[in-house]
């Protein structure tokens, strides 16, 4: 699917609140046709596997998911997978090819305490969600909370290896879903923006306003990124009983406020960083867009987890 670029103008120029609403529903309507096939396979797993790549968000989409389930009568609880990493042994780290950490890879997730997890929880049994300490690099299970599914419970594990062939290829029963924004906007022929430009510029900014990192540092590491997805995301994909686009229409309108913010990070890639010139091609790709005023961005909008104001706690 692609979004026509004087539609998006046109609609901003003319109505742009009716247009964030419009925009905003049609997203709705994404989760509540997930949230249909979710309830429809629970008789099979209360477990639900929500996988996709970086700057997709998942996290708010699951839990919109468990809002639209909670409607429903069905008590959901959203787990993120970042929580079962493994303590970080820099010795004996998977490493990419230039011989960095590869932090994209699912060997550092702890896939037996996660296959143990998922067992455990069909059965209707109690098992401990552990929490990461980012900072620390760090697992800590004394601060985990208790979890125990009952009969009319799901919980949703999102992460990004969430569909490998060592998490929901042991458990085929579980519901899978897998999300990514996946629409580019066209002007004629002509991409004017990726699907994937997308993503990155939601991480860049996340990045930036929530984990402290730098923009330019993002942009740096892009590349690895997207080697990791392709690697270890999205040969994975077709396992999933859900596709959900996660793209938005207004979206690079309202991004094209961190347009300038973006190029100036981008003085900062080296030259011969093998993304850099697509990076390049997404900062112009802004100037074919209206700007869209983030103050008409409702607190629950999917976008909000980028760019803060948001009404979830994440």
């Amino acid at each position: 699917m692609a979004y026509q670029l004087k539609d998006i103008n046109d609609r901003l120029r003319s109505d742009p609140k009716g247009f964030v609403e419009e925009c905003d529903e049609v997203y709705r309507g994404r989760i509540r046709a997930a949230a249909d096939k979710i309830v429809a396979n629970m008789k099979e797993s209360p477990v639900v596997l929500l996988s996709g790549p970086s700057g997709s968000g998942k996290t708010t989409t699951a839990l919109k998911l468990e809002e639209e389930l909670v409607k429903r009568g069905i008590n959901t609880h959203a787990v993120a997978m970042d929580n079962y990493y493994k303590n970080l042994n820099r010795r004996t780290a998977p490493r990419t090819p230039e011989g960095d950490i590869d932090y994209e890879s699912p060997l550092l997730l702890d896939m037996a305490l996660l296959d143990e997890t998922f067992a455990k929880l069909a059965k209707g049994e109690w098992v401990v969600v552990p929490v990461y300490e980012f900072a620390r690099q760090m697992r800590n299970d004394s601060r985990g909370s208790l979890l125990k599914l009952e009969k009319n419970e799901i919980a949703i594990f999102e992460g990004i290896h969430a569909l490998n062939d060592d998490i929901a290829g042991r458990h085929p029963e579980a519901t899978t879903l897998y999300i990514s924004a996946r629409s580019d906007v066209v002007e004629g022929k002509e991409v004017r923006f990726k699907g994937t430009w997308m993503r990155i510029t939601r991480r860049a900014v996340r990045d930036y306003n929530f984990r402290g990192t730098d923009m330019n540092e993002t942009l740096c590491m892009w590349h690895n990124v997207r080697r990791g997805e392709k690697r270890y995301i999205s040969p994975f994909k077709n396992r999933a009983d859900i596709m959900l686009d996660s793209s938005v229409r207004y979206g690079p309108s309202l991004f094209k406020n961190y347009a300038l913010p973006l190029r100036e990070a981008l003085e900062e890639v080296p030259a011969d960083n093998p993304r850099r010139a697509e990076l390049l091609k997404l900062v112009d790709a802004f100037q074919y867009f209206e700007r869209l005023d983030p103050n008409l961005v409702p607190a629950d909008s999917l976008l909000r987890e980028f760019i803060g104001g948001g009404s979830y706690t994440y």
